[in-house]
């Protein structure tokens, strides 16, 4: 299996537990031109710090299951107001809504490619 095989499956299974979780706004942030640490960053958010939690958690149980992937770590567990979960080439990153409206990183990332994703049009 290629790296991109692994990176795009990697992609589909954090998407779909996301939206099993009702995420808002699923988008790929691709930063892979700009950064050396990671290729991509997905980026969700929810309503309320319980549900940034149950998403995040969903994302690690559904790798860890169908990808037999860990992170290699974790931040914002805790408060879960942003959860990032790193897996390397991806990052996850999962917010609290007025979070994700106050740091906008998809116009901080303003100059790479952003892609919507919505898990059905993935499969």
């Amino acid at each position: 299996m290629t790296r991109d095989t692994q990176l795009a499956e990697l992609i589909d299974t954090v998407t779909k537990a996301a939206s099993d979780k009702i995420a808002t706004a699923p988008v790929l942030i691709e930063v892979g031109d700009r950064m050396a640490l990671a290729d991509a960053f997905f980026v969700a958010s929810a309503p309320t710090d319980r549900q940034v939690r149950a998403i995040a958690e969903n994302i690690m149980d559904e790798v860890a299951l169908k990808l037999h992937m860990r992170p290699a770590r974790i931040e914002g567990r805790t408060e879960g107001r942003w959860i990032l979960v790193d897996y390397g080439d991806l990052v996850v990153h999962v917010l609290i809504d007025e979070d994700r409206e106050y740091y906008a990183l998809e116009k901080l990332w303003g100059d790479v490619p952003v892609r919507h994703l919505e898990p059905q049009a993935l499969r």
